[in-house]
């Protein structure tokens, strides 16, 4: 079985403490958004599973809150947690965020595997 990748970025385009999201159809709509928390990236599907296909951030790459510590669907107030993506507090507490699969090269650049 084959995996495909499609290139996102390279490490170095997202800072520590920082959401990156990726309008991959070129509709205009991230399809997923990547989170850089101490060097370890964690890649979702922009989705609220209180309102499945609800978009999360307020404004373009604004995934985070103010501290940069949780995960916000600006939409619904629900916070989530970066590592795991599940909601602890909100509409959807106990539900989870979808993780996209993320690879990286030895070069540094961040591709999506599917």
């Amino acid at each position: 079985m084959s995996s495909s990748r499609q290139r996102l970025c390279a490490v170095g385009e997202l800072p520590e403490g920082e959401s990156r999201g990726f309008d991959l159809d070129g509709d205009g709509q991230d399809e997923l958004f990547v989170v850089n928390r101490a060097g370890t990236l964690y890649g979702y599907r922009n989705s609220c599973p209180h309102q499945p296909g609800a978009p999360m951030a307020w404004r373009r790459h604004a995934y985070l809150n103010k501290e940069s510590s949780l995960i916000v669907c600006f939409a619904h107030g629900a916070q989530f947690d970066i590592e795991s993506g599940l909601c602890i507090d909100g509409p959807c507490q106990g539900d989870s965020l979808t993780a996209v699969p993320l690879s990286q090269d030895p070069d540094g650049n961040v591709y999506l595997t599917e």
